[in-house]
């Protein structure tokens, strides 16, 4: 063994600064790719925006032809805190100040969820409280509305609890002794440890379905996330047309404010930002010619969807869009990615439209939406007393309707559809 030098030749793909900005813009949504041409702007001189104004009247419109709004409206408002609202129920209440203050310091240890989370021994200590004292403030704080500060899920879920029917009384002894032979649905056996009938048990199982295991959870609510098409497909005198939703992002064009800088190391300068701009505009063009015509194929093979809805949707995957439009399967799918489509049917996730082939006796196979739709109907339809197992709805799907797809497959989309099994969907009464 010996070292030496070796020349060899090979081809090798260089990943360049404008391949990555061209396939970054590929997938952005109109949104992010209206916030990329901004920061660009920012950074490149030679680049002039300019910008839909919201100044121009509410009367002006988008591009789905709805009137403009001011953007400011969406703009949430803070609302009241859990915290603030049990702190002035408590100022409401006759209390002794010592009460009064250990209550305060329990609402403060209340969290997002709206359980207790101290130690009872911690605050009989800080505050010097009598056993009796301290289940006194606890009674006050768990007594307060919506009816919180519970120190585990069962004391949670009993002071949810609040009428004194039988039935009521029951599901509260099942929440406190039973919680977990409950959550098995384990029926049968605690129809016999508590000598009632199997239907009162369904029964109370109703009832605590209705509880909040997290009450404080409503009082926290993240911004809301308002989703824009950016395809929109219109049917136009019996024909489908495409409209690419670009109406909001800013025209962008070269400046020539600088063709003055000829000379020296501004003149290399403004040549490299002048390569920039060039390629930004060629990507973003690209991007729209690839967009429409992955959707004209779209178009072409999904007509019967577009008239009639999910039910209809053919299996189209991938690689049949991408030789039908004459792109590479990657292309396909960074394309679709983070973007929204507004049909005759309703807003859906590119992404969605575009479901892999399951078999069936004919030759064009069915759509994994469909069998989805069909799963649901299933289960609809079912005697709840005797709930179809996810082998009971294969053989339906092959005797009914000619598709042959897994026990595993259908076990995998009835948890999609946040279906659950066949044991806990089952029905006593």
């Amino acid at each position: 063994m010996e070292l030496g030098l070796v020349q060899k030749q090979t081809t090798q793909l260089v990943m360049t600064t404008q391949l990555r900005q061209a396939i970054a813009i590929l997938q952005y949504s109109t949104i992010e790719l209206m916030e990329y041409i901004k920061e660009e702007a920012l950074e490149n001189p030679l680049i002039e925006l300019h910008t839909p104004s919201w100044e121009v009247g509410i009367h002006s419109k988008n591009a789905f032809g709805r009137e403009r709004t001011d953007p400011l409206d969406y703009v949430a408002e803070r609302g009241k805190s859990l915290n603030d609202e049990l702190h002035e129920q408590v100022r409401c209440l006759n209390l002794s100040h010592h009460q009064a203050n250990v209550i305060h310091y329990l609402i403060d240890n209340i969290d997002e969820t709206g359980y207790l989370r101290t130690r009872d021994q911690e605050v009989i200590s800080q505050f010097q409280l009598t056993d009796h004292e301290f289940k006194d403030a606890l009674h006050v704080l768990q007594s307060l509305e919506p009816g919180i500060g519970g120190r585990n899920l069962a004391e949670c879920l009993c002071l949810q609890i609040h009428s004194t029917t039988p039935i009521h009384n029951l599901a509260r002894k099942l929440v406190t002794e039973n919680l977990k032979a409950l959550a098995q649905r384990k029926f049968r056996e605690l129809s016999k440890e508590y000598e009632v009938k199997l239907e009162d048990i369904q029964l109370a199982s109703d009832v605590i379905a209705t509880l909040d295991p997290r009450p404080g959870s409503k009082w926290y609510t993240e911004k809301p996330h308002y989703v824009s098409p950016d395809i929109i497909i219109q049917e136009i005198n019996g024909n489908y047309t495409v409209k690419l939703l670009d109406d909001d992002l800013p025209s962008m064009k070269i400046s020539d404010a600088y063709q003055s800088f000829n000379k020296g190391e501004v003149a290399h300068y403004i040549k490299g930002k002048y390569k920039q701009v060039n390629w930004l505009i060629k990507s973003i063009e690209q991007r729209k010619q690839t967009l429409r015509s992955i959707m004209e194929v779209f178009i072409r093979r999904q007509v019967h969807f577009l008239k009639t809805g999910l039910s209809e949707l053919k299996p189209f995957t991938l690689k049949e869009v991408a030789i039908e439009a004459g792109v590479h399967e990657s292309t396909v799918s960074r394309a679709i990615k983070n973007k929204y489509v507004q049909t005759p049917q309703g807003l859906f996730a590119l992404k969605d439209l575009f479901t892999s082939r399951l078999g069936g006796e004919t030759e064009r196979g069915t759509s994994s939406s469909s069998v989805k739709i069909l799963i649901k109907e299933f289960v609809e339809q079912e005697d709840k007393k005797k709930p179809l197992s996810d082998q009971k709805i294969v053989e339906a799907l092959h005797i009914q309707r000619g598709i042959k797809v897994s026990r595993r497959t259908i076990a995998k989309y009835r948890e999609e559809l946040s279906i659950p099994g066949s044991s806990r969907r089952k029905r006593f009464s």
